[in-house]
């Protein structure tokens, strides 16, 4: 006997404030950081119980060393849940976060859960870009199918820029305009809803006396925007990843450390504890494309994630965008002409930064406030994938 889907209401949306690599939270663990946006999500949740957690999905790209070992059930269990909470780790690499957040959804949908938490966390100052071991498989160089597998992620780009024609000028306006959208973003305190401040602790060995202090500084904003960046200043840098190339650190997105979390639960959950929802999750979407120009991923993701929301394009009032790199951002917003003024109005990754796993979780929760406070409806979280992917996720505020 088949169920009918229901809705599952987002009703809590919470994430750090990011950091840069080797920045605010150089000494931090991640799953320390994913404890600290469940608490957060739960303590906008008044009165809900969290023994009623089904489960928390939480997504990482690089699963290892710190963040390995299930963080997710790591963190729950560091977060002084009940032990019967269980927790799940993801890797969809760059869309993890995301992924996260649509597979808890999809349990509430299917009548499967009541209550569920899809978050997302990434130390790139802790783990490597890379991991600490790369084993690629040798099959890959057998013919040229495969062979985009093993390019760098900034390879895919500048062929992503050369195949699109995106130039090296348009690259930089659009890195300088996410940093000046950011600045002027966390000046007017757009961020204010969806952050919530971190204790960054540091050990600091006392010679003179013997001991270790421990030095408390609290972060409150994302560390990575900067208000000197002028198309000016960006076009003197060199090119990173090819000689003649035209993709460069700043034009790329910072890699960075940071943490989000997305509590969600039924709609007979809602009623019982009086809850009031932000957002609805109404359709998810993730699509294949060729792995050396995965950049474009968005192109095939956004139409279908459209089609099972039965919605259209210009339905999207506001659209986040993971700006992985400058040149496969331009791609997708000319090819899927999406409109600008609706593409991360508060800056992207490029100047707010992009812990991997964290990040599509931490858009979710930037999208569902921001459509709130503007008045809008309906809104998307998208982004390009490694190995060729992209994904898409339409939310509905309520």
């Amino acid at each position: 006997m088949s169920k009918q889907i229901q809705d599952a209401y987002i009703v809590a949306a919470a994430r750090l404030p990011i950091g840069r690599r080797n920045g605010y939270y150089k000494t931090t663990r991640p799953d320390d950081m994913l404890v600290h946006a469940i608490k957060a999500v739960l303590g906008q949740a008044e009165g809900l119980d969290p023994a009623l957690i089904d489960d928390v999905v939480a997504g990482c790209a690089l699963p290892e060393a710190e963040q390995g070992l299930n963080v997710a059930r790591m963190a729950v269990m560091m977060a002084g849940l009940p032990r019967s909470v269980p927790g799940v780790q993801v890797n969809r690499f760059c869309s993890s976060g995301l992924q996260a957040v649509a597979m808890a959804a999809d349990r509430i949908r299917l009548g499967d859960a009541d209550v569920m938490i899809g978050a997302g966390t990434e130390t790139m100052s802790m783990v490597t870009m890379l991991g600490n071991k790369i084993v690629l498989n040798p099959g890959i160089f057998d013919g040229q199918d495969n062979l985009g597998i093993a390019f760098g992620m900034g390879i895919t780009a500048e062929k992503v820029a050369e195949r699109w024609q995106v130039s090296r000028e348009d690259q930089d306006a659009f890195a300088a305009a996410s940093n000046k959208k950011a600045v002027e973003a966390i000046r007017a305190g757009k961020f204010k809803d969806e952050t919530t401040p971190f204790t960054v602790k540091t050990r600091v060995p006392d010679p003179a006396t013997g001991t270790v202090k421990v030095v408390e500084r609290v972060v409150v904003d994302d560390e990575g925007p900067r208000a000197d960046a002028t198309a000016e200043k960006l076009a003197l840098l060199k090119p990173v990843f090819a000689a003649k190339g035209s993709v460069t650190a700043g034009n790329s997105s910072q890699m960075s450390d940071g943490a989000g979390a997305v509590l969600m639960v039924s709609e007979k959950i809602l009623k019982q504890f009086n809850l009031t929802p932000l957002a609805r999750f109404v359709s998810y979407s993730v699509r294949g494309v060729q792995p050396e120009v995965m950049g474009i991923g968005p192109i095939e993701a956004i139409p279908d994630a459209l089609k099972k929301a039965g919605l259209q394009q210009s339905d999207l009032e506001w659209i986040e965008l993971n700006e992985a790199f400058a040149a496969q951002s331009l791609a997708v917003m000319r090819t899927c002409e999406l409109d600008p003024a609706r593409v991360n109005p508060l800056g992207g990754a490029i100047a707010l930064g992009h812990p991997l796993g964290a990040t599509g979780a931490i858009k979710t929760a930037t999208l569902v406030h921001a459509l709130r406070r503007e008045k809008m409806r309906y809104g998307m979280v998208t982004m390009c994938i490694g190995h060729g992917m992209g994904a898409a996720g339409i939310f509905e505020a309520l």
